[in-house]
């Protein structure tokens, strides 16, 4: 039978939600222990985790702010304006999974989860969104999709995501990203089978954010876009490991 801890206090009048900080500070005891005596360490994870991606947001905001008279602006059709542009769609996804989900369950880990998720993406997605506006170029580019990772790797000769079995077309879906009719079968879903199925699809789409910044890396020395990626691929490959764990404990047992 599914254990589910129940949260030690009524939520507040307003009905607002508490930010991972204020969990940070111990000054709040709705989060529950999770499942099992190791919830409370996950929980005090994804808080660290948390806390740690905002450091490095601010930070690669810093260094950006002092690095743009040095990088040359990107144009219209460059790496850096794809990356901007189908990062914001992928992040756009990722923030309605994690809301369809944090509406679905009432596990504090996995609401706690999503809601970072939300809000950490919907601040990349803005960042990205000020960029192209900053650069002077269109949120709409003048290619399909995916275009700018077909490209050859500068110095390379060779197209390392563009080749092979992993090729990817102008146009062709997003790597990781959830189709309509996955999206669709979510929203149908509540409790233990909607936090199974989210965790599957998140850590697919995660692997697909990792890909696409992966291979901005490799075209890109633009400083503030290199920075941005890089915390992409470090604060999403550490949650991928953490929605694996959770959806080992979700799995049904035969």
């Amino acid at each position: 039978m599914t254990r589910r801890a129940e949260p030690a206090t009524e939520p507040d009048a307003d009905g607002a939600e508490p930010g991972p900080l204020d969990a940070a500070t111990g000054h709040d005891e709705r989060r529950g222990t999770g499942r099992g005596g190791s919830g409370g360490s996950r929980v005090a994870a994804i808080v660290v985790a948390s806390v740690a991606i905002v450091i490095v947001a601010i930070a690669a905001f810093a260094i950006g702010r002092l690095s743009t008279l040095d990088d040359p602006t990107p144009t219209n059709t460059s790496a850096e304006a794809g990356f901007a542009r189908d990062m914001q769609v992928h992040h756009q996804q990722g923030v309605e999974l994690a809301l369809i989900v944090r509406d679905a369950t009432d596990d504090d880990e996995i609401r706690l989860l999503a809601y970072d998720m939300a809000t950490t993406q919907a601040q990349q997605a803005g960042q990205m969104y000020g960029w192209l506006s900053a650069w002077g170029l269109p949120q709409a580019g003048s290619e399909p999709s995916m275009t700018w990772m077909t490209r050859p790797v500068p110095g390379s000769g060779h197209d390392a995501h563009g080749s092979g079995a992993g090729a990817h077309e102008p146009g062709a879906p997003m790597p990781g990203l959830a189709t309509p009719e996955q999206v669709a079968e979510l929203r149908t879903l509540s409790g233990e089978a909607a936090e199974r199925r989210f965790l599957e699809l998140m850590i697919a789409h995660h692997r697909g954010a990792v890909e696409m910044a992966d291979a901005l890396l490799e075209r890109s020395s633009n400083d503030v876009v290199t920075a941005l990626a890089r915390s992409i691929v470090a604060s999403q490959t550490s949650e991928i490991e953490l929605m694996q764990q959770l959806l080992a404990e979700r799995s049904p047992t035969g």
